[in-house]
């Protein structure tokens, strides 16, 4: 009886390890490739503040996603973010527009208290996904808004970039667009580095009280001189 339960035992043992080892495959972890931006010098250089950069809802999750070629999303199953993406997003903006700018005084929003950009960079990000087949493609839109509250650029961007087919190829890829992106917007905030300072408004002095008609009643009145008259006759010889 022994004997006939033992074979059934290790068989049995054998394809619970073999579940087990499809349960718990490993997930590879990715981050996007911030490339090799430019260390920026200029301490004084051009103030801008970046942000908000809004991301589409979809992206604010951990799942890697993947496009079908039906133009559906399916999570992958070999891999997915390593934290936030929408942080990743942000600190790649912010490196490459401070590397090409030169400029240290390149911030995200929310700013501190007392920086005074001389340009502020809304940005929304509807877009950032590939598939096995399908490329990577970026959608984005930006607004840069001058120290006067003005809109002097506002831009519907579209960038694709083809990849070898691997999770590790379409993250590189995915990164490789925001590199591009960074680019292009550098570019545009370059014209707007020397605005000319805003002129202050003159202030107009304040008219002086005018008393009411009561109170102009009540002040003394200073008496006309008038000629006096005698009845004193004057002679001649």
């Amino acid at each position: 009886m022994t004997a006939l339960r033992l074979p059934f035992i290790l068989m049995l043992a054998g394809v619970l390890g073999l579940a087990g080892c499809s349960v718990h495959q490993p997930v590879s972890l990715y981050q996007l490739d911030s490339g090799s931006p430019v260390q920026p010098a200029q301490s004084a250089g051009m103030a801008v503040l970046l942000g908000p950069v809004t991301v589409a809802d979809y992206l604010q999750r951990e799942t890697l996603l993947q496009r079908q070629p039906d133009g559906s999303l399916q999570a992958s199953v070999d891999g997915r973010w390593a934290g936030s993406l929408s942080s990743d997003i942000d600190q790649l903006l912010l490196r490459q527009v401070a590397g090409h700018l030169d400029s240290q005084r390149v911030v995200l929003a929310p700013a501190t208290v007392g920086f005074t950009p001389d340009v502020q960079v809304l940005l929304t990000i509807t877009r950032l996904d590939s598939g096995q087949k399908q490329p990577a493609i970026l959608d984005a839109q930006w607004r840069l808004i001058d120290r006067r509250g003005q809109v002097r650029d506002n831009r519907i961007i579209h960038l694709q970039e083809q990849h070898a087919g691997t999770t590790a190829a379409q993250v590189q890829a995915q990164g490789v667009l925001l590199q591009k992106l960074a680019e292009q917007l550098s570019v545009a905030l370059k014209p707007l580095a020397n605005q000319p300072p805003i002129a202050e408004v003159p202030k107009k002095a304040a008219p002086k009280p005018v008393a009411p008609a009561a109170e102009q009643e009540k002040q003394p009145k200073i008496p006309m001189a008038s000629p006096i008259r005698t009845d004193m006759e004057v002679f001649r010889f």
